[in-house]
């Protein structure tokens, strides 16, 4: 059974939420405004300030569907509330970020200098040359920007200088032993 699709969302104020009979749900907030098309087995109740979902049947795909339908609108409705960030911290000598206007230009001991046009509904923040926080409502392109940006140099084990999301912690490795 389902633990997290059980659990009602709590819908605050200044949220508004329609929701057609095809299951296509729009959120709007104080931040913005997300549309989704859910699947269109599960069964999506709503009375005034709580949302429920519901399954239609006990088989294996239902079962899967119910928790991940629930997640979405939780994601929704947080985001554009709250919104979500990303952080990661660039590690390395000679290894910066900046930004100039809505581009991010990257420092990362390549030939040259990369740089990232900001997606559309995400902004970069550089605090420090060596700080970058990816925000957005959407949660997904959000972890999705961020992974973009980390993969451009990914950290090595052995020196462990690389682009990292805040707080990871990379595995490093012994160098080659000397005779």
């Amino acid at each position: 059974m389902s633990r997290i699709g059980l659990k009602p969302i709590n819908i605050p104020d200044g949220v508004d939420i329609k929701l057609d009979d095809n299951n296509y749900i729009v959120v709007k907030g104080p931040m913005g405004q997300l549309e989704q098309q859910l699947s269109r087995d599960m069964i999506i109740e709503m009375e005034e300030n709580v949302m429920t979902v519901k399954r239609p049947t006990e088989n294996k795909k239902h079962k899967s569907l119910h928790g991940l339908t629930r997640t979405l609108i939780s994601n929704m409705i947080e985001g554009v509330t709250k919104g979500y960030t990303k952080t990661l911290e660039i590690v390395g000598v000679g290894y910066r970020a900046q930004k100039q206007g809505k581009k991010l230009v990257l420092n990362l001991g390549f030939s040259h200098p990369v740089e990232m046009e900001d997606p559309e509904g995400i902004e970069t923040e550089v605090p420090s040359n060596t700080k970058i926080i990816v925000k957005g409502i959407d949660k997904q392109k959000v972890g999705n920007y961020a992974a973009v940006i980390r993969e451009l140099r990914k950290p090595e084990p052995f020196k462990g200088k690389g682009i990292r999301y805040e707080g990871e912690v990379v595995r490093r490795k012994e160098g080659k032993a000397a005779k």
